[in-house]
């Protein structure tokens, strides 16, 4: 005998029999789904800049308002000057740095491997040499500045306008070119180091490492200004610089004027490096280490999410490091060496791993 469809009872649940359960396997599929559901959050690139942008904030919190024996305003507005002057570094290594990185297509290289670090030992080592420590000392600060940033860049103008300006030379030629000088620019800053006295030596050795720990408030503007200024030149060009990493005969097949695009660029690196180089010191390692952590970080190959996740990254290397450093340990200014150390550990943990592969 068929059962009406339309006629069928439902099961009627007599007072105080428990209430129906779902299934185990709906359970299962409903508690699967809220993990999958914040895996497939946090791979999206905006959500981990986001956690990256609260992480930044929470170190700077912790370093301008922690650990303040007097005056709180005092503290906030020394320590505010330094947490500038980290951000203009990381602002100017990581943007150059993942710049730098997409026009050579390769991840090891940085904007050092041109010779601005070699540079700036040159001239500070020149300066102490024939004019003597004292007077290196008691120099203007914004004539240095400006005299390191001239020499940096028409150093690079001179060499884009022989690799551009005429006959068209190779990208990998300029690299050597510039691997070359800066090991010639070396050279001769040790010769000269050797010839000091023990007194102008430690000068010229405080020099050569970076220091971020109260900065000077003029060149602090002006170097930021600069990066800011490179920052709005980059930007409308993110579109381009993801064009870029499939490569120069790709590029040029979608319509893109490489060879004015990457001089322009180089352009923009050139001076963000060497005005930030002028204003704390070289930083050899420090974009190398950024850069790579940015690109396994937000996992995609975008430059909207590469440069903000380098520079927030570069902000965590620095303040954290320094917020370390200094409530922990109890140091003051070895952060610099800390992280050339560092970062020449993974250099050297890149080149073996590309060599592995």
């Amino acid at each position: 005998m068929r059962t009406d469809p339309t006629t069928a009872r439902t099961p009627v649940r007599h007072a105080g029999a428990p209430a129906p359960t779902e299934s185990p396997a709906q359970g299962e599929v409903h508690n699967a789904t809220q993990p999958r559901g914040l895996r497939r959050l946090w791979q999206s690139p905006g959500a981990r800049l986001a956690v990256l942008g609260v992480a930044v904030v929470a170190l700077v919190a912790c370093y301008l308002l922690t650990d303040v024996p007097g005056s709180l305003a005092f503290a906030v507005t020394i320590r505010g000057m330094t947490v500038l002057a980290m951000l203009v570094v990381s602002i100017a290594v990581g943007v150059s740095t993942v710049v730098f990185h997409t026009i050579t297509a390769n991840r090891i290289l940085t904007p050092s491997i041109m010779g601005f670090d070699a540079f700036y030992g040159l001239t500070a080592t020149a300066m102490v040499f024939f004019l003597g420590s004292a007077a290196f000392l008691n120099a203007d600060s914004l004539t240095i500045w400006f005299g390191q940033v001239i020499v940096m860049v028409a150093f690079s103008v001179l060499l884009f306008t022989w690799l551009f300006g005429g006959k068209r030379r190779s990208l990998h030629l300029m690299l050597l070119v510039g691997i070359v000088l800066g090991t010639l620019l070396r050279a001769l800053s040790e010769w000269m180091q050797r010839m000091l006295d023990p007194l102008d030596f430690q000068v010229v050795t405080d020099a050569m490492f970076a220091s971020l720990s109260r900065p000077d408030e003029t060149l602090l503007l002006l170097t930021g200004g600069l990066v800011v200024a490179g920052v709005i030149a980059v930007i409308p060009l993110l579109r381009i610089l993801d064009v870029l990493t499939l490569g120069e005969s790709m590029a040029v097949g979608l319509g893109i004027d490489h060879r004015r695009v990457v001089m322009g660029l180089f352009a923009i690196v050139s001076v963000m490096v060497a005005a930030s180089t002028s204003m704390v010191g070289p930083i050899l390692f420090f974009g190398l280490i950024v850069a790579n952590l940015a690109y396994s970080y937000v996992g995609s190959f975008r430059h909207r999410f590469t440069l903000p996740a380098a520079v927030g990254l570069g902000m965590v290397c620095l303040v954290g490091g320094q917020l370390v450093l200094e409530r922990v340990f109890g140091f003051g200014g070895a952060l610099a060496m800390i992280i050339e150390f560092a970062g020449g550990l993974f250099f050297l943990y890149l080149v073996l791993r590309k060599g592995a592969r």
